[in-house]
Parts: C-alpha cells; structure tokens; sequence
C-alpha cells in the first residue's frame, strides 16, 4: 500500500468495559464466523447466529450460549448489531433477502465494500479481521488487526467498541484500503501456504517433514519485517546462479518446475542490474 494510503488509516481507541449488556445476533457458522461468535460471546450476548446449515448454526450456537435459526423472518430484532460473516459472494444476495431492517449491521470481508449493505439499514459498516482462519486451530484474537468502517461517525464509533471488545488492534479503513489490504493479506499468506503444500511434497521424497523448514520459515518472516522483503532476498535466483537453478529445475516436474522457473524468472529480473 502507498504511504498515502497508510496514512490515513487510523488506529482507534476505545474503552472496552469487562462486561456490557450489548447483544448481538451472528449471520454464518464458517471459519470467521465462529472464531468472532467465540470471542465476542466472552464480553456480551451472542443472542443467536443463523446459517442456512441448521447444523452448523446449532453447533456455533451451542457453544456460544445462543439460539440456532436456519429461518431469516425469525432473526431476533432487538440485538445491538448484526454481523454478517458469510463468503464474500454471499454477501449482496444475503443483504437483498434481508430486506430493511433495525439495528447496526456489519459484514466481515476484505474485499466486499461497506455498500453492499445499504439495502439492509441506515446504519451499516464493516469488521474486518486480518487473520486466517480455521475452525479446528485456536487463534489469539488479541493479536488480530481488526479494521472498521462505518457509513457515519457514529455508526463507526459503535462498530469500534465492539471490534475493541476481540482485539485492542482496532485500525479505520475505508473500503478502497480494505480491498488492497486483502490483495496484500492473500500474498503474504494464501500464496505462501500453497508454496509450503509444494515444499512439503518435496520434502516427502527425502523422507523429512515440514518440521524441519520452521526455522528457516521463522528467520525468513523476521528479516523481512526488520530489513524489508527486498533487502532481505536470497537465494540462487538473487544471485543469478543459472547452474544451481537449473539442476534444481532438473529435480523437478509438473507445477513445481513450472512455478520454480517462473519466481526465479521474477527474482532474477528484479534484481538484475541494468543493462
């Protein structure tokens, strides 16, 4: 992201009470979603969560304390705020089905824009947690960057006191950083994970596990949050080491050679000198 853009997203403060009578009603039963009902159900009242999956949604709910519905017309209508957390896609259909409603509500995506919800309300935001997610691994929310926009100051207010009850990392951003933030989000860490699904397949054939990489992973992501990615590049493709690089390639085949080719390819034009 440009420094213009970093600029302008502000971290928030707000008081987070140990304990309120807030109550909020959860829309999904995925990977987000349960990861925020969770964390949220510590502070207030998850009242209930709804997921077109009655099973999912009383699986959530019973270990929320809440109540289950696969059914929209019986969505409570006294909770605080409303918290979408559906696939990206699911978002605009779900907002259409729901009709005008009371309340604040809020979707979790990166790269959906706070509008999708107009239909829904006047009142309308986004709660955007940086982090993956997945149902089966524990994650500390109080580490998370959570990122907040609100369609009025008050609106966003509302949304900062409940995102400051899951992590005290509450940042604003409008929808435009958002959708960058999240193209960042899957570089650093969906592109990443799949390379590691690579790495351990050829690990396999030497009969060692991913294990044995996490040192180096762990040093790799330290440089490059102290030195910076570019600096802190190594490797036979940095070099421009064409004999390492093609025996490597000569290990190789199917996707692997072609993806091993392809960023040495990127590295080497990268850090090339000019001719």
């Amino acid at each position: 992201m440009g420094e213009s853009t970093h600029r302008h997203m502000d971290r928030t403060l707000s008081k987070t009470p140990e304990r309120n009578t807030t109550r909020a009603v959860i829309l999904g039963a995925g990977n987000v979603a349960t990861h925020l009902a969770t964390s949220l159900s510590r502070h207030i009242t998850v009242a209930q969560i709804y997921n077109h999956h009655i099973g999912h949604a009383k699986e959530l709910a019973e270990a929320t304390g809440a109540c289950a519905t696969d059914d929209l017309s019986k969505l409570t209508d006294d909770a605080d705020i409303y918290i979408i957390s559906v696939k990206d896609d699911a978002i605009m259909p779900l907002a259409s089905a729901l009709g005008h409603r009371k309340g604040l509500w809020v979707h979790t995506s990166g790269s959906v824009p706070m509008s999708a919800l107009q239909p829904i309300t006047e009142t309308y935001g986004v709660l955007y947690p940086m982090q993956t997610f997945s149902k089966s691994v524990p994650v500390d929310m109080s580490k998370v960057p959570i990122f907040i926009e609100g369609s009025t100051d008050a609106t966003q207010q509302r949304i900062s006191s409940i995102a400051s009850l899951i992590s005290p990392n509450v940042y604003t951003a409008t929808s435009e950083q958002r959708a960058l933030l999240h193209v960042a989000a899957v570089f650093a860490c969906n592109f990443t994970n799949y390379l590691w699904g690579h790495c351990a397949d050829i690990l396999k054939r030497s009969g060692l596990g991913l294990d044995i990489m996490k040192p180096l992973i762990e040093a790799t992501l330290e440089k490059a949050m102290t030195a910076g990615p570019k600096d802190g590049q190594t490797g036979p493709a940095r070099r421009n080491d064409r004999a390492v690089i093609e025996k490597h390639l000569s290990m190789l085949d199917g996707e692997a050679k072609d993806i091993y080719a392809q960023l040495s390819k990127y590295i080497i034009d990268k850090y090339s000198d000019p001719q």
